[in-house]
Order: structure tokens, then sequence, then C-alpha cells
């Protein structure tokens, strides 16, 4: 009886990781707003990042804040490989990142372990 308890157990756990790391989970999407000729969407990061993905109004400048709510490692920086940057989101409770609007593009962002992610579409 303990045997079939650990394995139904263990199974379960299976799934979850599984579930966890490969299921389908449901992104938020956000069209950044334009304020004094700018744009200032705010990122909300706690377990993850809401909205994950922001749309950015080609050639209207842009910084994205990212608001700490999670003192979780893996969200303690926020890695824009394209763009070179690697912010530590723990020194203040709001952090602004600078985006290019130059071009429509798209650019991915990531915790500092790569394990949750992030989308910034650039559109005309």
């Amino acid at each position: 009886m303990t045997q079939l308890i650990t394995v139904s157990i263990a199974v379960l756990l299976i799934g979850f990781i599984l579930w966890w790391f490969f299921g389908q989970h449901q992104e938020r999407v956000a069209d950044a707003q334009i304020k004094n000729d700018e744009q200032a969407p705010t990122v909300i990061v706690d377990g993850g990042y809401s909205p994950s993905t922001l749309i950015l109004k080609k050639g209207v400048p842009a910084k994205v804040n990212f608001k700490m709510n999670d003192s979780t490692a893996c969200l303690s920086h926020v890695v824009f490989e394209k763009l070179g940057i690697d912010k530590d989101l723990t020194k203040q409770k709001m952090t602004q990142i600078e985006i290019p609007t130059d071009q429509a593009t798209e650019f991915d962002y990531a915790c500092g372990m790569n394990m949750f992610h992030g989308k910034i579409i650039v559109k005309d």
C-alpha cells in the first residue's frame, strides 16, 4: 500500500512539473498607451511578468517600467540579450528600461536564470 501511495505521488509530481515547464499558459498582452508623446508601460514582476507581452508603437519613445513585487532570486534580474541589458530589479521598487522604437522589431527578455520570459513588440 505504501508503494502505491509513493508511486501515485511521484506520478502527480512528474505531471505537475511537465505542465509547469511545457504546458500552454495563458499570456497577457497589452498595448502601451501614449501619453505626452511617450510610452511608459509597466510590467509587474510577481511570479513571472504581467503582461508578458507588450506592444509599443514605432517611432514613439518608450521606457518600460518593471515593478518588482517578488523577491525570488530568479526574477531579481531582467535580461534583454538583443539589447545587451541585464538590470538588477532589487535595487529599487520600479526599474525603468529604455526601449528603442526606431524600427518594427521584437525584443525578448527573460529573468536571470532564463526560466521566465516576456516579449516587447514594436509595431507600425
